[in-house]
């Protein structure tokens, strides 16, 4: 393989290329930039609490927590704040604030975030970005309508090492790529037995919802918990912590939590959108919880200078033949971007030129892609400049699509034709049943 060097000419026309793609649209709010943002905080424990701290160096002037427990923490850091159980009253009622931050659990998602993007407020909102593709559609297209800054909490998309990746792969590092392999170690989910479920250090190896109740923790009010996801007995499976993200009705396993952060990356660095097909394979489906292990794997049609690819998703004990066979490093989880030059294979904090070697005297392209300010950070700054942010609904709405296919094909049990401007697999109306869902009485997403 000739040793290669990226021209600064070259590099500089794709990172300008993907700057333009991922920059949403935002309201210049003419702010100064020392005047404070107020902001409501929806979801406090956590995941939520974290959200909550990071954005404390402006003012926050409403919480909101289905978890007294949780809500207290916020109350004690923001004594003056209102506070709410339920977010549809802190809406009604909280009608002054610029942004929001959003940290419920994944099946309540669009309808903690559409009611700001409706008053064109800014919005923070956790990943996934919406509970199902039809959810995800309305917030994507109404983060558009309202042009406010919005974010997805995939705060790895701020670290420096995805910023090399993309730079690398863009500039041609590693030639035209023609498919990428991602791969998790993580095997939460259904397993086959306890043993196995231990195993892999995980709480659900159960097959059905459970029949009994358990006692509801005392300050958890179960029914805002389940919000639109069909009613149920609490049980200590669902909560607390991750342990809802397994269950169908309320998530939707590895493939959208995961897949938020490590798609990301070749989905920012190949400027993905929406596949043409989509296949999966794992064990039996499930119809109460997600699997632990499963394979997706996503065709793309050639975009540009892009070529068409594929992308293939490994969870749990599947892994890239590649990495089976010892060919590559045995990074318990990784992307692995394969070129016609060679291959470059990244994890969280850290990337390698394959085959080593071959790469010995390669020149690195100039760092055009600045570092950012943090991943809230870049979100506060947009909300009173106007400048665009990374994650924003418009990219984010388009990576939860994506990963939310994969685990349609796999409880649809058929590779899916897929037309992203309809929402429909065309060969295969059983999949609507998981692109949609009805809700329970009393809620109403819009």
């Amino acid at each position: 393989m000739p040793k290669t060097k990226i021209t600064r000419r070259q590099f500089t026309k794709t990172t300008v290329a993907a700057s333009t793609l991922f920059a949403a649209p935002a309201i210049l709010r003419g702010r100064n930039l020392n005047e404070k943002l107020d902001i409501v905080v929806i979801g406090t424990g956590g995941r939520g609490g974290s959200n909550l701290r990071s954005v404390e160096s402006e003012n926050i002037v409403g919480v909101c927590d289905v978890n007294e427990n949780n809500l207290a923490f916020g109350r004690n850091r923001h004594p003056n704040a209102a506070a709410f159980n339920d977010f549809r009253r802190l809406y009604d009622s909280v009608k002054s604030f610029d942004a929001a931050v959003v940290s419920t659990c994944e099946h309540t998602h669009a309808f903690a975030t559409l009611p700001a993007l409706q008053m064109k407020k800014h919005v923070y909102c956790e990943k996934p970005l919406a509970y199902n593709i039809a959810e995800c559609r309305v917030i994507r297209e109404a983060a558009s309508h309202a042009g406010v800054a919005t974010q997805m909490g995939t705060q790895i998309h701020a670290g420096n090492n995805f910023r090399r990746v993309v730079e690398l792969i863009q500039a041609g590092a590693i030639g035209d790529v023609t498919e990428t392999h991602v791969w998790v170690g993580r095997a939460w989910g259904w397993q086959p037995s306890a043993e196995v479920a231990r195993k892999h250090n995980d709480i659900v190896f159960a097959q059905n919802r459970p029949a009994k109740a358990d006692e509801v923790p005392k300050g958890l009010n179960w029914d805002l918990w389940l919000g639109p996801a069909p009613k149920r007995a609490f049980n200590n499976v669902y909560f607390p912590g991750p342990k809802w993200y397994r269950w169908w009705d309320f998530g939707n396993g590895t493939m959208s939590d995961l897949g938020s952060h490590f798609v990301d990356l070749p989905f920012w660095a190949l400027k993905l959108k929406a596949p043409t097909t989509i296949e999966a394979t794992g064990p039996a489906v499930n119809r109460e919880i997600a699997p632990a292990s499963m394979t997706a794997t996503y065709t793309y049609e050639k975009q540009g200078e892009q070529p068409a690819t594929t992308l293939k998703w490994y969870q749990g004990t599947y892994k890239p033949q590649i990495w089976i066979d010892k060919k590559i490093p045995q990074w318990g989880s990784g992307m692995l971007f394969v070129g016609t030059k060679g291959m470059l294979l990244s994890d969280y904090g850290k990337h390698v030129l394959l085959p080593t070697d071959e790469f010995a005297d390669f020149t690195r392209p100039e760092q055009t892609i600045p570092a950012s300010r943090g991943h809230h950070a870049e979100w506060i700054h947009a909300c009173k400049t106007g400048a665009p942010t990374t994650c924003n609904f418009e990219y984010a709405g388009w990576l939860t699509e994506a990963n939310h296919l994969g685990n349609v094909a796999y409880r649809a049990g058929q590779k899916l034709t897929w037309d992203a401007e309809t929402m429909q697999a065309t060969n295969c109306p059983n999949a609507d049943q998981f692109i949609h869902r009805e809700y329970r009485s009393g809620w109403k997403l819009g």
